[in-house]
């Protein structure tokens, strides 16, 4: 919530700059060194405000340090000192600087405001709040009060009254720019996306060079599926902003969806390019490759995400489906392992590494796969079905039964289970239960008929079971 630092801004200093901020640091040492503390007093106090902006904080601190050793009393140079605690995480001790701020000029609105930001960096929210209603009971229309409740709320998910607060902060100051972006944030979450695109659009009038305006922009009209429209806030931001990698990512994204798949990884990998850490961008890449058809390159990005970060479950599963299909079984079989290791909870991969075991033969391996994956989805009609044809297959008649009967309870439809129950009831020689699940199965789908007939030619043929079916 810190008035001085937007959430917004994108200005970074240039080399030039950050050149000329040393120059000037030195020559206001110099100058200290030449005619002491007091012969440049003025030239300190806006060295020491240019240091917070510019986040040089070890000089800002040795400047308003010598400032407080001077001038002990004075309520400004505390409320300045801080500030800069609070910039650099030091929390307790920002407040701490504060309090001696205010028992020095107990009225000073711009040291309650900075120390409620401080407060709610330490959590201390209900704090926050009093301290900035405490500033609007003294100046009703006090903006950057009102602006800090606004974000305060914003951040704890209020987001109806964070709009009303921020409302009033434009009410007031039609110019408060921050305020609009902050609007079309909280109206993006309520979410009310045609007033977040309509406040993000004020924003951008203020603001046309803004790189994370226009991204936030192309996240609201990718929510109202404007996928073009979208792509055209993204490439703004990068053109502002080129190595603006989430832009990059989004933006591939956006293409993806759009099925303009060659796009859409030539944007991930300039996200990847920017950042060589960003997983998400490799994995992306490989999805990508892996829907195209190409599995080598697909293996190739998947990997990369995993040698970034090896925690990553999906990427192995993922992978593991590339080999799958590669018929590398072993090393699909060790990648489905690895996912589940590191994702106990996850049925997906549970039920890749059981029909895995089934094609490699394993069927008691990939019944004890199919159980855990069921532990997890308990009414996946699929997992089910394998279940109860692998356990046919091994003979386990009774569980097979239960299977089917699961999958008949998930979908009353189901005419396969129906079937899949007659054959078990035959082999066990329940010929009225055979016969009750037959008729259901061919009434469900007339189609089985012809699959039972060359099945069991035999009995298809009996006038015992075509009395029992009522053929006769």
């Amino acid at each position: 919530m810190s008035i001085l630092n937007s959430d917004f801004d994108d200005d970074e200093y240039s080399y030039e700059e950050e050149k000329n901020l040393d120059d000037e640091i030195n020559r206001n040492k110099g100058l200290i060194s030449e005619c002491g503390i007091y012969g440049c007093i003025e030239s300190i106090e806006e060295i020491v405000q240019v240091c917070l902006e510019s986040e040089r904080f070890q000089d800002g601190f040795y400047f308003i340090n010598l400032l407080l050793e001077a001038f002990p009393y004075n309520s400004e140079y505390w409320l300045r000192k801080g500030s800069l605690e609070n910039a650099i995480g030091n929390f307790e001790e920002s407040i701490l600087c504060f309090s001696r701020s205010l028992s020095l000029n107990p009225g000073d609105l711009e040291t309650i405001i900075n120390r409620a930001a401080a407060e709610e960096n330490l959590g201390l929210i209900d704090d926050a709040k009093s301290s900035l209603e405490s500033v609007l009971n003294v100046d009703p229309k006090n903006d950057d009060a009102m602006f800090g409740l606004g974000t305060l709320y914003q951040r704890q998910e209020e987001f109806e009254k964070a709009v009303g607060y921020l409302k009033r902060v434009i009410e007031i100051e039609p110019e408060f720019i921050e305020a609009y972006y902050e609007l079309g944030f909280c109206y993006e979450n309520l979410p009310d996306l045609p007033k977040a695109l309509e406040e993000y659009d004020k924003f951008l009038d203020f603001e046309p060079y803004n790189a994370s305006g226009w991204y936030n922009r192309g996240i609201v009209l990718v929510k109202m599926n404007k996928l073009e429209k979208a792509i055209e806030s993204y490439d703004l931001a990068i053109a502002i902003k080129e190595d603006f990698s989430s832009a990059w990512f989004n933006k591939g994204n956006a293409l993806a969806d759009l099925g303009r798949l060659e796009s859409a990884i030539e944007s991930f990998k300039q996200s990847l390019e920017i950042d060589r850490y960003d997983e998400a961008s490799s994995y992306n890449i490989a999805n990508i490759y892996e829907e195209m058809g190409d599995i080598a390159s697909a293996v190739k990005y998947y990997s990369e995400a995993i040698k970034i970060n090896d925690q990553y479950y999906e990427a192995y599963l993922a992978r593991g489906f590339c080999y799958d299909s590669n018929g590398k079984y072993h090393l699909a079989l060790k990648d489905f392992n690895k996912a589940i290791t590191l994702s106990q909870d996850n049925a997906e991969a549970w039920y890749a590494k059981a029909d895995l075991e089934y094609s490699l033969g394993q069927l008691k391996d990939a019944v004890t796969s199919y159980r855990e994956a069921l532990n997890l989805e308990r009414d996946d009609y699929e997992i089910w079905f394998y279940l109860a044809e692998t356990l046919f297959e091994l003979g386990d008649w009774l569980e097979a039964l239960h299977a089917y009967s699961e999958c008949i309870r998930i979908n009353p439809q189901d005419a396969s289970s129906y079937y899949g129950k007659a054959k078990i009831n035959f082999i066990l020689s329940r010929t009225q239960e055979a016969v009750d699940c037959l008729k259901s199965a061919f009434a469900l789908d007339p189609s089985i008929r012809t699959e039972f007939a060359k099945e069991y030619p035999e009995i298809k043929s009996s006038k015992l079971f075509k009395k029992l079916l009522g053929e006769l």
